[in-house]
């Protein structure tokens, strides 16, 4: 099996700058949010989330781990920061990734809010 542990398999930083977490949910599926983390490496990654407003100022001290060789998705209704507040809705956000060692980030979202639910993935930057 191919080796993928280098530096060249991702970065230390990202940026979301699209996040939206609904208000409204449609029956018993959630409206959710995702940032899906890949470490390819040999050192557990420690990520630093922070989220940047339109009208406020940002929001720190959020924090979560990729294990080493593995994936993490970091529900975005489910993150609590150092004072144990979430993610607050209805609010558009961007999101900016630290992390002490290189990882690769998608950012997905699911709808809910309509019968017919949305789903959009991307590659953040």
């Amino acid at each position: 099996m191919e080796n993928f542990n280098s530096k060249a398999n991702g970065k230390c930083e990202w940026f979301m700058p699209d996040a939206f977490y609904p208000v409204k949910d449609n029956g018993d599926y959630v409206s959710h949010e995702a940032v899906c983390v890949l470490n390819t490496g040999d050192e557990d990654a420690i990520i630093e989330i922070t989220l940047y407003f339109e009208n406020k100022e940002p929001r720190s001290g959020f924090t979560a781990v990729c294990p080493a060789r593995r994936t993490n998705h970091i529900r975005m209704d489910k993150l609590k920061d150092i004072n144990g507040d979430g993610v607050e809705r209805g609010i558009p956000y961007a999101i900016y990734i630290k992390s002490n060692t290189p990882i690769i980030c998608q950012y997905s979202r699911c709808d809910t809010t309509q019968s017919e639910l949305s789903f959009m993935g991307l590659i953040a930057y």
